[in-house]
């Protein structure tokens, strides 16, 4: 799928639609309604095959068959990332503007052959906000559960977290533009609104366009650590592009709920 247009790889879509339509109710989807909606979103049959096979492989998917139809049902794993994605989406806003001051310092210090663990470490903490100070050390603006946050991970054994506040004579706005790169986060909102302004630049499939615009908001905030608003610029680009994401899904969300209910067989899990 072209970037620009469409903000969001195959996983990403998927993931978008289940969490819109799966997660929340316990029912599982007939596997040949996903593909429907893949290709819709201009999803070729085989990456829409290979994103499905490689979720149910990574334990986000379970495959049920019932009749001639396989139907497709969320696993707690699943569950629990598009419960994550689901509080960023909707019930986390794109500002910190109540943050009381503190930080959250983490320092980690793995063998140079846990090349798969600093991976998964460090995606882990750019989700969960932290920005990369020097090193292993990372911070993160306010309380941060770093137990949660690392749990399952084999480094989870080499790191410290502590609380901590900037004194003088600590510039904390330098600090900020150190550990994060806002103007890449700032273009990644401006991309979301040059994307998402214009409803004809919108697949002319209604349930297309709202799955893709939701997995583009994902994408877009995905790195974003919702730093304390007193230390970003004047201009940050995030709350207009979140008012234009809420804004254009009012728009598609009711045509859309049609499109998925004459597409999408549904039944109850067992």
């Amino acid at each position: 799928m072209d970037e620009e247009r469409d903000g969001a790889r195959p996983q990403t879509v998927l993931l978008a639609f289940l969490g819109a339509y799966v997660l929340g109710r316990d029912v599982q989807v007939a596997t040949a309604g996903v593909l429907e909606l893949l290709r819709r979103a201009e999803v070729s049959e085989q990456a829409a095959r290979s994103t499905l096979s490689r979720a149910a492989r990574r334990g986000l998917l379970e495959r049920t068959r019932h009749g001639r139809e396989v139907y497709l049902g969320l696993t707690p794993s699943a569950r629990r990332v598009l419960d994550d994605g689901s509080d960023r989406m909707w019930r986390t806003g794109p500002v910190n503007d109540d943050w009381d001051g503190s930080w959250t310092l983490l320092s980690y210090s793995l063998p140079d052959s846990w090349a798969k663990q600093r991976h998964a470490l460090r995606a882990r903490l750019v989700w969960a906000g932290f920005g990369s100070l020097r090193g292993g050390l990372w911070l993160a603006a306010g309380p941060v559960d770093v137990t949660a946050l690392v749990d399952g991970l084999e480094a989870a054994a080499h790191l410290s977290a502590f609380t901590a506040t900037a004194l003088p004579p600590t510039d904390v706005d330098t600090l900020v533009r150190d550990a994060w790169d806002l103007d890449a986060l700032a273009g990644d909102y401006a991309r979301f609104e040059r994307r998402w302004s214009d409803p004809a630049r919108d697949p002319a499939d209604p349930l297309a366009a709202q799955v893709a615009l939701e997995a583009d908001w994902l994408r877009t905030i995905r790195n974003d650590p919702r730093l304390p608003v007193r230390h970003l610029p004047a201009s940050w680009p995030a709350v207009g592009a979140h008012d234009l994401f809420l804004r254009r899904h009012r728009e598609l969300a009711p045509r859309a709920a049609e499109v998925a209910a004459q597409i999408l067989r549904v039944r109850e899990a067992r």
